[in-house]
């Protein structure tokens, strides 16, 4: 059975989502399903093209974003006359991918934060809507913006997944909500570019390699990495800090002043070296840039450092845990389907440079615990991010709405 699959992704970095959608995809096509892309202009789309069948890029994407962290309050009000901009990108974008695809049999959304463009896409098309939600969505029943969602869901939307337990938990019970764990192809492929490795080959031999990946972001936790280094530096404990990534998009001039006026900026990559220049710690801090061979940064990392303010650990602890890597995460109630707290690495208070480092020097004093969770979160990342397993999961949640969806509209044999 052949599945024509709408894929609507509105983050157009590459980056935790855009990676998850890529893997995924990768494995579906082996099931038979027909990948369409759908997307905001970034270099996502450089790995989109490599499994799409089409692809349409737009401009940007309206978001309405009720997440735990990023919902609209105050000033952030203000972010909806982005959205307000980006509509009739989007919307001829839509036009046009109807015009060109005429039908498909699903439309699978990569973030509920895109329910606008998904609800259009369905009136479009008339197919079943899979949303998968990757983000802690807010937790407030009250809420006339929660309620307003929640009947979507219920009206609107054929299937929602949940890419952990911890996610689920956030969204209400009355919702059938499927868990599909993100996934991680653990094999490398490829080397990074030669001036990558020339960095990382350049630290210092026999010392403890503590890590970040991911984007520069001041909500990933990379401000509370080099305060704990300053912490540490006192100690006879000898540590690398290394930060593999760089930025999702450098805003400058008049855009950047009043992002970081309105506290909306998140790209951190410049004060972050001011601040390691600063404090002197270029000696242990080292910012090697971004690379797409992650893999190559896991098997030289001894502990990963995942210390956001999003309180759910991301893509890198499992994607380590491939790599036999502990994690320190900053996470109050993990679920056990993707970090163990004390099994597979430590959890700590989020903002906390002091915890950071507490856990950091239990860690370089303790390699037999060290070890033992890193081997500890080997098993689990085998055991729940399997591309092969999972995209066979997320395969049997699209065959089920679609019959689902023919049999409430009648249409019985596949078109």
């Amino acid at each position: 059975m052949t599945l024509k699959v709408l894929y609507i992704d509105g983050d157009g970095p590459m980056g935790g989502a855009s990676r998850s959608l890529y893997e995924a995809v990768s494995r579906l096509v082996e099931h038979g399903v027909s990948p369409y892309f759908l997307v905001s202009s970034g270099t996502a789309s450089n790995f989109y093209r490599k499994v799409a069948v089409d692809l349409i890029e737009t401009r940007g994407m309206s978001k309405f974003d009720n997440t735990r962290y990023g919902y609209y309050r105050g000033a952030r009000w203000l972010i909806l006359l982005r959205e307000i901009f980006y509509f009739p990108f989007m919307f001829i974008a839509l036009l046009r991918a109807k015009h060109r695809w005429k039908n498909v049999d699903l439309i699978h959304v990569n973030e509920y934060v895109y329910i606008i463009p998904a609800l259009l896409a369905k009136l479009f098309f008339r197919a079943p809507l899979i949303v998968h939600v990757r983000s802690l969505a807010r937790d407030s029943p009250h809420s006339r913006r929660v309620i307003l969602l929640n009947y979507i869901f219920n009206r609107f939307v054929d299937s929602i997944v949940a890419i952990d337990g911890g996610v689920k938990n956030t969204l209400p019970q009355l919702l059938s909500v499927n868990v599909v764990n993100n996934s991680f192809s653990p094999a490398l492929s490829n080397q990074p570019a030669p001036d990558f490795v020339e960095r990382f080959e350049a630290l210092r031999a026999g010392t403890l390699k503590v890590g970040f990946v991911g984007n520069l972001h001041l909500a990933k936790g990379v401000l509370e990495i080099v305060q704990a280094a300053c912490i540490l530096r006192g100690s006879s404990r000898d540590i690398d800090f290394v930060l593999v990534g760089g930025v999702t998009l450098q805003d400058k001039g008049l855009k950047a002043w009043l992002l970081s006026k309105l506290g909306f900026a998140q790209n951190f990559a410049s004060d972050l070296k001011n601040f390691i220049e600063k404090e002197d710690l270029s000696g242990c801090c080292h910012i090697l840039g971004p690379t797409l061979e992650i893999k190559y940064v896991y098997d030289r990392l001894d502990v990963l450092l995942f210390p956001s303010h999003f309180d759910a650990p991301g893509r890198p602890v499992f994607e380590a845990g491939f790599s036999n890597v502990p994690s320190i995460v900053a996470v109050e109630h993990p679920t056990m389907d993707t970090f163990i707290p004390y099994e597979t690495g430590l959890a700590i208070a989020a903002k906390s440079p002091q915890a950071l480092a507490d856990a950091i020097a239990y860690l370089h004093d303790n390699p037999g615990e060290r070890i033992r969770m890193g081997n500890n979160a080997h098993a689990l990342a085998k055991q729940n991010f399997m591309p092969e397993a999972n995209a066979k999961k997320l395969f049997n949640i699209y065959q089920i709405a679609l019959g689902n969806f023919k049999n409430r509209q009648g249409l019985g044999a596949s078109r």
